[in-house]
């Protein structure tokens, strides 16, 4: 058999595709139709798979595909021999028609089962059929794996649309894809694989781009060629990648060109997201400088970026100072020799976006905050848990109680001004129209209304982390507030029983809880876990089929539960993680100290063994009925091991509580290391079921007391293996 390996190119040539999705389809595309090929033989493991994406094309290249695959020994079970074969071992009607059914001669039935292979299957004994089964050719495997890579696409949502060609009746028969398909390339070197797909025969003709192409079609010569061909002939850059870098090269070079011409130097503003849709907006890039009038830089920066980016997809320029400028950049999709035109055009365009801003900022400064609070009655927050006015009232008063643990009464009242008017922007008309500017124009019109700086930047703070790696709010005003209005929507949602389900979590629960974890843990906050999900519950008393049980109970074990996720991603193996968080610590900024004094621990030659104890001093006390109160009788010590380890528990008792104190729990941990010898001796002389019932309890008391020393900083028991 030919094992030739040559260089394979599929693209399938469709209508602009939806630019936000661009990359992961071209990349999905590629990958599917490699795992495929390779699944059926014709892809080795060593293959470089090129992915290519335009708005109008997904492509893939693929070097070293075998023409076709190596023959495959394959081995079928048939039937079970008492069903296949007689009493005298002649095959049966049923043995004798599966095999024809697989293409088996059966002209002589005896040689035919004297070919068959016995074997044990499960309890029964069964025949087996060994056949070779000849290796799929290249063009029937990538029929196979098209099909299956477009079916795999990511689309959420398809579109049916009429076949006129290569259909049973043109006009009428319909296909389900993205969007419609028009080409399909599909080369293996320089020679075309006839597949079908979509109702289009494969060829090597593409277009390239819409107005700039040199030629149309494209005539693609062999599989290597594609993407210099597409560049030359098309005017397209077919990679992805490829694109993207040339966009921001082009970036960086208009910026530096518009700072030098302004004696100043410009950034553009850095959007990965942003970056990734203009790439699949266009073909061949072109970035232009664009102005618009400074006296629209009044308004804050924030709205005017939002704007340029979300509506117009440009891209902003900043100062050095990270100051908005009045120069933007434009990626067009053309090169006239004369830009002005399209300068001008988008100039022209985003002019009224941001006279738009302009007219909302004024308009809103008009009235205060303060003013615009009875408003939020009007906007529903959940219809079983109120209006967001309602809200606030919970949202203040649970602010307050943290603001007076944690400052008193100054602190109090600022974080009680700072949630009373945090949502107040919500019914502004700049967040009307932006909605991702609720808390940042919350903070302009807190300034504006002449508000101190603390309760400004809590208001706009108080959303804050609001993604993983977010930045916490930057005073403690801020930290308060956020804190309260976390604990406000978990609180609410747990007593109403809307909990996450799976990957579903509409109120964004996991990232409040991570939230109130960061915030606890990185300002080291000396607040109560449940103490917290008290005070909070409580403000809840107005609330129909509120369950305030459910808050004090499984809330806290939610949050324990994405800290402890949180903390293995952060490198903590599990044994350790498990060993603090079994504790509950109600001080969570406790946690990473705990952490550290574990980690320490085991690093002792003494932690395995008396690790192992405490699992089995655990053990035993979970057996005993009842309570067993951690207090000895000395008068009942009877054996000189148990007199032995509770001297040592006395000794080792002193340094730990000094340690405990001050918050030393590594020192407090490694304080039990001389409890490794008497605890070993303890096991090994002393039984701790004795006939008598008092000596029995006294030494029950005796382990109890043992186990609430060694277990005050973490669970030890975890991290015996």
């Amino acid at each position: 058999m030919n094992m030739t390996t040559q260089n394979l190119l599929v693209e399938l040539f469709v209508e602009e595709l939806p630019p936000k999705a661009l990359k992961k389809l071209g990349e999905a595309f590629a990958s599917t139709l490699a795992a495929s090929l390779q699944s059926q033989g014709l892809v080795g493991t060593d293959a470089v798979v090129t992915p290519f994406a335009t708005p109008r094309r997904l492509a893939a290249h693929l070097t070293a595909v075998s023409v076709q695959a190596a023959d495959k020994a394959v081995s079928q079970k048939l039937m079970p021999v008492s069903v296949g074969l007689d009493a005298a071992g002649n095959a049966t009607p049923a043995l004798l028609k599966k095999l024809q059914a697989l293409g088996a001669d059966i002209s002589n039935p005896a040689s035919a089962v004297a070919g068959l292979k016995r074997a044990l299957d499960g309890k029964a004994e069964g025949l087996f059929y060994d056949s070779l089964v000849k290796g799929a050719t290249i063009t029937e495997g990538l029929q196979k794996a098209v099909t299956e890579a477009l079916a795999k696409l990511p689309i959420p949502k398809v579109m049916s649309y009429q076949l006129a060609q290569n259909c049973d009746m043109p006009g009428w028969s319909s296909v389900s894809f993205v969007r419609p398909a028009h080409k399909l390339i599909a080369l293996m070197a320089d020679k075309t694989l006839a597949i079908e797909v979509l109702g289009l025969k494969s060829g090597r003709e593409t277009l390239g781009h819409r107005f700039e192409a040199a030629v149309s079609p494209v005539v693609i010569k062999d599989a290597d060629s594609y993407a210099a061909t597409l560049l030359k002939d098309g005017a397209v850059i077919a990679s992805f990648a490829e694109r993207r870098a040339e966009i921001e090269r082009q970036l960086t070079t208009a910026a530096a060109k518009a700072g030098a011409a302004d004696g100043t130097t410009y950034t553009p503003i850095d959007d990965a997201a942003l970056l990734d849709e203009v790439t699949a907006l266009v073909e061949r890039p072109n970035v232009l400088t664009c102005a618009f009038e400074k006296e629209f830089l009044d308004v804050p920066q924030e709205c005017l970026i939002l704007t340029m980016k979300a509506n117009q997809k440009y891209f902003p320029l900043l100062d050095a100072a990270g100051k908005l400028s009045n120069k933007f950049l434009v990626v067009s999709n053309i090169s006239p020799a004369d830009a002005s035109a399209v300068i001008g055009g988008n100039e022209r365009v985003v002019r009224p976006r941001l006279a738009d801003a302009k007219f909302f900022f004024d308009q809103d400064r008009k009235k205060t905050l303060e003013s615009r609070v009875a408003g939020l009655d009007k906007v529903v927050y959940h219809n079983k848990l109120g209006s967001q006015g309602e809200r606030i009232l919970r949202v203040r008063a649970i602010a307050r109680a943290i603001g007076l643990q944690l400052g008193g009464d100054a602190l109090a009242e600022q974080a009680d001004q700072a949630a009373n008017l945090a949502k107040s922007d919500l019914v502004t008309d700049m967040v009307g129209e932006f909605p991702e500017l609720q808390g940042t124009m919350g903070r302009y019109y807190a300034l504006n209304d002449g508000l101190s700086t603390d309760v400004a930047d809590a208001i706009e703070d108080h959303y804050k982390p609001r993604f993983a790696g977010d930045a916490l709010p930057r005073n403690q005003v801020g930290v308060v507030v956020a804190l309260a209005d976390k604990l406000e929507t978990l609180v609410g949602m747990f007593g109403i029983g809307n909990l996450p389900t799976g990957d579903k979590d509409p109120f964004a629960l996991r990232r409040h809880a991570l939230g109130v974890i960061r915030m606890l843990i990185e300002k080291d906050l000396p607040l109560n876990l449940s103490t917290l999900a008290q005070t909070a519950a409580a403000e809840f008393k107005a609330v129909a089929d509120f369950d305030a049980g459910k808050v004090t109970t499984e809330l806290p074990n939610f949050i324990y539960d994405r800290l402890a996720g949180s903390l293995r991603e952060q490198g903590y193996s599990a044994q350790e993680v498990d060993a603090v968080m079994s504790q509950r610590p109600q001080l969570l900024g406790d946690v990473s100290k705990r952490l550290a004094a574990v980690r320490a621990f085991a690093a002792l030659p003494e932690a395995a063994s008396l690790a192992a104890a405490n699992k089995r001093v655990s053990n035993i006390l979970k057996k005993v009925d009842g309570d067993v109160k951690a207090q000895v009788d000395e008068g009942l010590l009877q054996e000189d091991a148990e007199k032995s380890l509770l001297n040592a528990l006395k000794i080792v008792a002193v340094q730990a509580d000094s340690t405990w104190a001050t918050g030393d729990y590594t020192g407090n941990l490694q304080a039990l290391a001389a409890l490794r010898e008497p605890v070993d001796a303890f096991f090994d002389k002393v039984m701790v079921n004795a006939d008598d019932a008092a000596v029995r309890a006294n030494r029950l008391g005796l382990l109890a007391t043992l186990h609430a020393a060694m277990n005050r900083v973490a669970d030890l028991s975890k991290l015996a293996s």
